[in-house]
């Protein structure tokens, strides 16, 4: 029997198969369709200080072999997930849960990250720091190796758990800003989030939604996610979490190859909420296919 067990530094998972943040909600939906403690965790709904309404409708655009978002961090806030969403969470899910935070500004993030710290159903904070500075003009905190470390260094003052820094792709080198995060304190790396695209209705002349641009994920963008993971995996040394557009076990293990300890699955449980169950259930017959017997065994194998 192969083994399809995997671990992000000290924190074991039974498989590497993982809900994206923003894909999955807080868990407790699915858990109505499917027993979801066959995932390997879940990153939860993305958290921010205060509630938020998110952006402006229409805020998804179809687009081939993806979609476009722009939902605007939609959620209801840090004190609201811990009171509520995790404990309903906890009843239906019994294993790791990843707290997946967001931020405005250095101190938001700090906020957030130091409550979230506290909860004993969070073993892996991950930092989503695709987020605009309101205190640097609006440019992301991902874009920057300087801002990308400061935010890291700024939560791992005020953290006991792992945390894993979640990247924006839409850089020019985004082996330095891991670099950056990695020299900073970060525990491991998630990436990719989703690139920046655009559509346009030609009968209407205006953009499709109300954002004008927005995330681009789907499966389009793999083979992007894949050379990040694989640029990010040879440059650092902490765990990488990948995600960008996996929708299949030959996927997973791409990824895996790649560089990451474990995949993240998000705009495919969009299409098909059955996505992940899907993926781990075939998941020890794409290894016996190929000849793989432990998925710890092909980590990082391509150089």
């Amino acid at each position: 029997m192969v083994d399809i067990s995997t671990s992000l530094g000290k924190v074991q998972l039974d498989n590497p198969v993982i809900p994206a943040s923003g894909t999955f909600g807080f868990g407790l939906e699915m858990a109505e369709v499917y027993d979801i403690n066959i995932l390997g965790s879940i990153s939860v709904k993305g958290t921010t200080r205060e509630a938020r309404l998110g952006n402006p409708t229409p805020r998804i655009a179809e687009c081939p072999s993806g979609l476009i978002n722009s939902v605007g961090l939609q959620n209801p806030g840090i004190d609201a997930v811990i009171s509520h969403e995790l404990p309903e969470l906890r009843k239906v899910f019994h294993k790791p849960i990843i707290a997946n935070i967001s931020g405005f500004s250095v101190d938001e993030y700090a906020h957030c990250c130091s409550l979230i710290d506290k909860e004993e159903q969070v073993e892996i904070i991950e930092v989503n720091i695709s987020c605009p500075n309101v205190h640097n003009g609006g440019m992301a905190f991902g874009t920057d190796p300087v801002a990308a470390a400061e935010v890291t260094a700024a939560v791992k003052a005020v953290t006991t758990k792992p945390v894993f820094i979640k990247l924006s792709p839409n850089v020019t080198d985004i082996a330095a800003i891991a670099k950056a995060c990695e020299a900073a304190g970060a525990d491991g790396i998630t990436l990719i989030n989703t690139l920046l695209g655009m559509r346009i209705d030609t009968r209407r002349r205006r953009p499709v939604i109300a954002n004008k641009m927005g995330g681009f994920s789907g499966r389009a963008i793999f083979p992007v996610a894949v050379r990040m993971v694989w640029q990010v995996a040879q440059a650092c040394s902490i765990p990488v979490m990948g995600c960008g557009g996996v929708s299949s076990a030959s996927d997973v293990i791409e990824m895996m190859m790649a560089g990451a300890s474990a995949v993240q699955v998000g705009a495919e449980n969009l299409r098909n909420p059955y996505a992940c169950k899907e993926i781990i259930e075939a998941l020890p017959r794409e290894m016996e296919s190929l000849g793989i017997n432990s998925l710890k065994e092909i980590i990082g194998i391509v150089k």
